[in-house]
């Protein structure tokens, strides 16, 4: 397994693997998503890859508060391989070289084996809200 960052020929396979890890949903065009990260801390977008296959992805970003962790997703066929937890330590060293203090995500609350996933790596539960204003419909 090696990671590395996103390159352009790599589109179609993250979309794939992000509806065969079921992240896609209807209000959220991942074609667009990808194009906005690539103007954005590119450096950021990995992809994790078994003989020049992408079975995995993780988006990042920092702001200047706090880190972010978008997309993260392994091809379900690969699961149980360390390449989640791969991509998330890449992802946290990046973050802390850039003097990121804290990593915040978003997980639907009905989806408890990734709830599972994030605990089991330091991740708790914030006693926070989450919110959104879409800016931009996708659709």
């Amino acid at each position: 397994m090696h990671i590395r960052a996103f390159e352009a020929g790599d589109e179609s396979s993250v979309v794939q693997l992000w509806m065969d890890c079921g992240l896609v949903v209807p209000w959220n065009d991942p074609r667009k998503d990808i194009h906005r990260k690539i103007k954005v801390q590119r450096e950021m977008f990995l992809v994790a890859t078994v003989d020049e296959t992408v079975v995995g992805s993780v988006m990042a970003g920092y702001e200047g508060h706090r880190g972010w962790v978008n997309y993260l997703a392994v091809h379900p066929d690969y699961r149980g391989r360390g390449i989640a937890v791969s991509l998330m330590d890449t992802v946290e060293e990046m973050l802390r070289s850039a003097g990121c203090p804290k990593i915040n995500l978003q997980i639907r609350s009905s989806n408890t084996e990734v709830i599972d996933f994030y605990t089991k790596i330091g991740f708790k539960v914030d006693q926070a809200i989450s919110m959104g204003k879409r800016l931009e419909p996708d659709n």
